[in-house]
């Protein structure tokens, strides 16, 4: 039986307080999810649902392959257990290996003493089962084994996805801080936006919510945009799959929307790579971009929706001063342009959020990177109506 038709655990991670979302997408796939956490999402499966994984899943990271689990208190355990692993029906005799781990023990004090471990079994078996041994190194384009080492507990994975799918390989141009594809598609989904509506996306800096938001409206998997993943060096390898998979994909995409997707910054550079990457992603006509500032931003009166701003934290000394006003008028523009739209704010400084000054519905937590942020939404009513403050919401079960 090819390798690819062997049922294991797949787990597959994303970032800290989206793995709600990513829950999401692994069962709108189809898939029973055995286990969830704030970062992973496990499921049972084969390499083959590996390929569909990677293809359609928009806010993970990594789809793994678990080969084995196991109790390891040394190095020299860790060795004879993975050098026992039928490594020759996974890698080819003369292809490249990386090594990757997670390793938080007291038998480690460095994480590559534990990859040296593991590339040696690897290597100390194919030479004994095939007389041939695979180079090995730090690039991630080809076939990549992960360990997990905590403690005593030991897993060792194929990470099929090689270099990570949370960037959707559309964004060859940036502006300041931007914001990671898979992490922008995690925000639109915690909005419960529809996909039928406006999407409104003022300081739009390099354009990814924008982007993303097209990408989904579409029905564009964001896997279509890349096709060297890990698993296509994984011995028995046939792309005939995958292509059938792609070619399934390129049938759900739908090229007209019936609603407007919006995106204005006032930097002419960042409009600039807002198009390029938009072009890239093959989205271009599907977004209007336009340069202005915020506050004059088109607000269409039919098909409301969202309008999601991703300012500025204010992380250099003096800078929050200057956000004040910004964020002040961020709060004036949602009640004087947004009616009847649900209005949202990302940002890792709550401090500065306070000067929106308007009652917030929903505060949902993300880490943008190593900050802590919320996502921060209103409803904007046409009429006047008091709006109970719900604090502390979090997007985890």
């Amino acid at each position: 039986m090819s390798v690819f038709k062997l049922k294991s655990t797949i787990r597959i991670n994303c970032a800290k307080r989206c793995g709600i979302y990513l829950k999401m997408e692994v069962e709108a796939l189809g898939y029973k999810v055995n286990e969830a956490t704030d970062a992973s999402v496990q499921i049972t499966g084969t390499l083959e649902d590996c390929i569909r994984l990677n293809l359609y899943l928009r806010t993970a990271y990594r789809v793994m392959f678990l080969l084995d689990s196991f109790t390891a208190d040394n190095p020299d355990q860790l060795y004879e257990r993975l050098v026992d692993l039928p490594w020759e029906e996974y890698i080819v005799p003369k292809g490249y290996i990386s090594i990757g781990s997670f390793v938080e023990n007291d038998f480690i004090k460095d994480t590559r003493f534990a990859n040296l471990k593991v590339k040696d079994a690897i290597v100390d078996r194919m030479k004994k089962k095939t007389g041939e041994r695979p180079d090995s190194g730090p690039d991630t384009d080809k076939m990549v084994i992960y360990l997990y080492w905590k403690d005593s507990d030991a897993a060792i994975f194929i990470d099929t996805s090689g270099e990570t799918i949370a960037k959707h390989r559309y964004r060859s141009v940036t502006v300041k801080a931007p914001m990671q594809e898979a992490l922008a598609a995690s925000v639109i989904m915690a909005t419960k936006w529809d996909k039928q509506s406006a999407f409104v996306n003022p300081m739009c800096g390099s354009g990814t919510l924008a982007i993303e938001a097209a990408l989904m409206a579409m029905n564009k998997a964001p896997g279509l945009m890349r096709i060297d993943f890990g698993y296509s060096h994984i011995r028995g390898y046939d792309d005939t799959i995958a292509k059938d998979m792609r070619q399934e994909a390129v049938s759900k995409i739908s090229g007209n929307l019936h609603f407007p997707i919006i995106a204005t910054d006032n930097d002419p550079h960042a409009i600039s790579a807002a198009r390029a990457n938009a072009m890239a992603a093959r989205v271009e006509n599907l977004i209007r971009f336009e340069k202005c500032d915020f506050e004059e931003t088109f607000i269409p009166e039919t098909q409301k929706g969202i309008v999601i701003l991703n300012p500025e934290y204010g992380e250099r000394l003096g800078e929050a001063d200057i956000l004040e006003v910004t964020y002040a008028a961020i709060g004036d523009f949602f009640k004087q342009k947004c009616k009847g739209y649900t209005g949202y704010v990302f940002t890792g400084n709550m401090d500065l959020a306070k000067k929106v000054r308007l009652a917030t519905k929903r505060r949902i937590e993300f880490y943008n990177g190593k900050i802590d942020c919320r996502l921060l939404e209103y409803e904007l009513y046409e009429g006047t109506r008091v709006v109970k403050e719900e604090s502390g919401v979090r997007n985890q079960e």
